[in-house]
């Protein structure tokens, strides 16, 4: 029997497939930039950029620091969505772990989010 993590992980790698590709669901992008700051109380800040090419699967989600934390972390579609829907090149904000609530050991983030179109 597998354990929590790694029936999250298992689900989480299905979720990526089944988004399908950024080129299906996006045709006029032909990149995505995440930059993301990790703060975490007691650690360091950590410095994450994620990119995404028209061969990339559509998903959006990035998964919190924090070891305890199983079906947490943060979601960026619906920003990313928004943003292609609107045209818009460049957005900026913070999120908390999604995982039922804050927690003191979870993650928060400061993103910034650059898309280029066709």
């Amino acid at each position: 029997m597998f354990s929590k993590n790694r029936q999250a992980k298992i689900e989480r790698n299905q979720e990526r497939v089944d988004s399908g590709f950024m080129s299906k669901h996006f045709p006029d992008v032909t990149s995505v930039v995440i930059s993301i700051m990790y703060k975490q109380r007691g650690a360091k800040s950590l410095l994450r950029i994620l990119n995404f090419s028209s061969d990339s699967y559509a998903f959006f989600k990035v998964s919190c620091l924090s070891n305890d934390c199983v079906n947490g972390g943060f979601d960026l579609t619906r920003i990313i969505t928004s943003m292609i829907r609107n045209h818009s090149e460049a957005s900026k904000g913070e999120l908390g772990c999604d995982d039922n609530g804050p927690r003191p050991g979870h993650s928060n983030i400061v993103y910034e989010v650059a898309i280029q179109y066709t």
